[in-house]
């Protein structure tokens, strides 16, 4: 598997998408994503084929990885990037749902969809440029701004690191929420 081991550098290439862009904490992907690889083929799977467990067993060995981390400030609660509702009945389920359980069970800590929602229906970002991307991207997203949300440190997981536009889109609309503090971790991040 190829493993980019993120988590053991402070100023990976994950964390450097958002320099500038978004306050985040850590910032981290497991796999290195190539086109026509292995690491795509797990992704196809997981994503239009319905084999989520590929995100269970992802998760569950990621996040042994990442326990060992000393995090300054620990993670509260994991949410995964949302499908739009009319996505989600496509689907069937989110991609990155089993990955995101696995992770806060791993963590032992709640795994939350209804906090980040979707606002707007968008075709896939996946076969969209750079430019493409980052144009209708803003406002696609909103939180739920509750006082039970506030002071958190959420952990929003994806499963491919493109651009960072559709996480730096879901980071703005948690940073609504007063007290908020952000980390990402994606299955795989494509090499640039």
């Amino acid at each position: 598997m190829p493993l980019t081991q993120y988590h053991l550098d402070s100023k990976n290439e994950a964390i450097k998408k958002f320099y500038g862009k978004i306050d985040i904490q850590f910032a981290s992907a497991f796999l290195y994503f190539n086109k026509k690889g292995m690491v795509q083929e797990l992704i196809h799977n997981l994503k239009y084929k319905g084999h989520q467990e590929i995100g269970t067993v992802l998760g569950n060995w990621y996040a042994e990885d990442l326990k060992e981390l000393q995090f300054e400030i620990p993670f509260d609660i994991v949410i995964p990037v949302p499908l739009h509702k009319k996505k989600f009945k496509e689907r069937g389920y989110n991609q990155v749902t089993t990955f995101g359980k696995a992770i806060a069970s791993g963590f032992q800590i709640p795994f939350n969809e209804t906090i980040l929602f979707r606002k707007v229906y968008s075709k896939t970002q996946s076969k969209k440029n750079l430019l493409g991307r980052s144009e209708n991207i803003d406002n696609i997203f909103d939180s739920v701004l509750t006082e039970e949300n506030q002071n958190k440190h959420f952990l929003l997981v994806d499963d491919v690191l493109t651009t960072g536009a559709t996480l730096e889109a879901c980071s703005r609309a948690l940073l609504k929420i007063p007290g908020t503090k952000i980390s990402i971790v994606c299955i795989a991040m494509a090499h640039s």
